[in-house]
């Protein structure tokens, strides 16, 4: 269960880091400018999180499985139109759909571990599906660089159809983890009312708020970082996936961290660590960044590190906050920071005279929001 919770999760790095080395050639190929070759990213998360928002609650009422099964199905549909697109229009529309089948597959599976674990072994399962989920963003660029070696950029399309298709073969081994009893038993209209009721619950949505503002540079980093490095440091396609995916492999420090942080560490704790070191990271990105590209990588990797313990940390605290309706509660968490995560990938995407200083800034600026958010809910929880 947990190896197929995970191979679900990898849909949104793969969706996006498997073609990210290709992003300049596409350019070329499409006589596109940066900014709308870009937008094939800015799609893909928009619509991925208004289907999070949409098949959470009905994933409640229908159950996992179903969802699972559309989900997946046109995810695969949409990577193969994107194989084929001969223009940049078609693969944005194909993007869109992929956004729309990702998004059913997470909600139901990020359901599927409030269904089927409690307490300590739940906060142990989004753990180890964080670490393991890291495979695909640090192997992604990799296969991705490969790829472009004897192939074009729909190289990685196809390899993305193949995998939804695999996936699609393994949902039908799989067993309902909502059992009938425990489903919404009102209509569709009000079962995606269910949000509303996640909404007003003000502790729960403030912290949510502040998680997903203060990781959103990371989408930034994402839209910039292919340009950062082929077009500033001037390197291969090859060259850039080794340094994307050792930032990404340093993500797997992440989960490890958070268990150990969280023998003796309150949560009150670590919330301000996940404020501290990103902060450190966007000063560190605007006085060294400029150096070289080990320097460039070594400065973003405390952001990287600790929002992969603030991603068990955020999911940990808020999902022990509902009791029922799982599947709306794990898509308005999912939608939340993918909505503000396409907002970062917007910011990186700005005409920006120098990128790197421009990612240092956005960084700054999302953790100053995120620290006022805070304060706000620390004193509110302290009166």
């Amino acid at each position: 269960m947990t190896a197929f919770i995970t191979f679900m999760n990898m849909y949104p790095p793969l969706s996006t880091d498997l073609y990210l080395p290709a992003l300049p050639e596409m350019g070329a190929f499409f006589s596109a400018s940066p900014a709308l070759v870009s937008m094939t990213l800015t799609v893909f998360f928009f619509f991925f999180a208004v289907s999070i928002i949409f098949f959470g609650p009905l994933s409640d009422k229908f159950g996992r499985k179903p969802i699972i099964i559309f989900g997946t199905s046109i995810y695969t549909i949409a990577s193969l139109a994107c194989a084929l697109s001969t223009d940049i229009y078609i693969l944005l529309v194909g993007r869109i759909f992929q956004g729309v089948g990702s998004g059913a597959v997470l909600t139901a599976s990020t359901a599927i571990i409030k269904d089927c674990f409690r307490g300590s072994i739940m906060s142990k399962i989004l753990a180890v599906t964080q670490a393991l989920g890291v495979i695909a963003p640090m192997a992604a660029p990799l296969l991705g660089g490969f790829l472009l070696t004897f192939t074009s950029w729909r190289g990685s399309f196809v390899v993305l159809t193949a995998l939804g298709a695999i996936n699609l073969l393994l949902c039908f081994f799989f067993t309902e983890t909502l059992d009938e009893r425990r489903r919404y038993k009102g209509s569709v209209f009000h079962s995606i009312g269910l949000l509303a009721d996640v909404g007003r619950q003000k502790f729960f949505m403030l912290l949510l708020l502040m998680f997903a503002i203060a990781h959103a540079p990371y989408m930034s980093y994402l839209s910039m970082s292919s340009f950062v490095y082929i077009e500033h440091f001037l390197m291969t396609p090859q060259q850039y996936s080794y340094f994307f995916a050792c930032n990404s492999a340093a993500s797997i420090a992440g989960p490890v961290l958070y268990l150990r942080l969280k023998k003796f560490a309150s949560e009150r704790a670590m919330i301000r660590m996940c404020l501290i070191v990103p902060a450190i990271s966007g000063a560190l990105i605007l006085a060294t960044g400029h150096w070289s590209a080990i320097n460039f990588l070594l400065a973003f990797l405390p952001f990287t590190v600790i929002g992969a313990v603030a991603r068990p940390l955020c999911m940990n605290i808020l999902l022990n906050t509902v009791k029922e309706n799982a599947g709306t509660a794990s898509s308005m968490i999912n939608f939340v920071n993918i909505l503000f995560g396409s907002i970062g990938m917007m910011a990186g995407g700005l005409p920006w005279s120098d990128m790197i200083d421009g990612l240092g800034i956005i960084i700054l600026i999302a953790v100053s929001i995120a620290a006022v958010l805070w304060n706000v809910i620390d004193r509110q929880k302290n009166s």
